[in-house]
């Protein structure tokens, strides 16, 4: 048994984990195609491709081959949806999510989408963010936020997708048993998955703080010009005298 320790969220343990992956086309195990997500009806546009789970089409990266994902290539799928359409919010919602409250901002608009969760596989955690619903099943929330075991029973009672990226950074095969949790994003240490995607904190982050040096920079530039013309005119005035 792995040692729990206190946290914010409790982990969940012993969870059986299958891949997934945008694109991803139906099959007898896994009807419904992934060009869309369940928050996202242009998941494959938006995150720029295929992403091909063929190890021998990935990069050390953790990326497909052939193009760089515009959103984060660390990505899972939870078996709960927070929305019955884009208009409206199931009724439990507001009840049994934890940062409903927090980041409301109309009827069916998913406060779900993007929340980080941390992976544990032996002895390697892999951090992820919440990207589709699923496996299976959309109203498990006695599992996602509560401490029941997953209420579906295929594929040996999976609870929980992950992505190649993912599958690949812990060494997991499909249908491995895994733990997981939420994490808040102050939570979420340096690694693969901070890198790449505009749907990620960290990148969202890190664009708005060279932008804000970008403003520095050309602010000092600006004041150093206005110096410069303040000398040579004072200068130029002592010269004329």
């Amino acid at each position: 048994m792995p040692r729990l320790g206190y946290a914010k969220y409790p982990w969940k343990v012993d969870i059986v984990a299958t891949v997934f992956w945008v694109g991803e086309q139906p099959t007898e195990n896994n009807p419904t195609p992934n060009d869309k997500s369940s928050w996202d009806t242009k998941w494959m546009e938006n995150f720029g491709g295929y992403d091909d789970p063929d190890p021998t089409k990935r990069t050390d990266s953790f990326t497909p081959i052939g193009f760089t994902p515009k959103q984060n290539p660390f990505y899972i799928a939870l078996p709960y949806n927070d929305c019955v359409d884009y208009n409206s919010h199931k009724p439990e919602a507001s009840r049994v999510i934890p940062w409903f409250k927090q980041r409301f901002v109309r009827s069916g608009r998913t406060v779900l989408k993007g929340q980080w969760i941390a992976i544990r596989y032996g002895n390697r955690v892999c951090y992820a963010q919440w990207e589709d619903c699923g496996p299976f099943v959309t109203d498990d929330h006695e599992y996602v936020f509560g401490n029941a075991r997953p209420k579906n029973t295929n594929n040996r009672g999976a609870g929980l997708d992950i992505s190649p990226a993912v599958r690949d950074y812990l060494g997991m095969s499909s249908s491995g048993r895994c733990d997981w949790r939420f994490v808040d994003v102050s939570e979420v240490p340096a690694g693969p998955w901070r890198s790449l995607g505009s749907n990620n904190h960290f990148v969202t982050q890190q664009k708005v703080e060279q932008a804000r040096e970008h403003t520095e920079i050309s602010s000092r530039l600006e004041e150093l010009r206005r110096m410069r013309d303040a000398y040579f005119q004072q200068n130029g005035t002592g010269a004329a005298r």
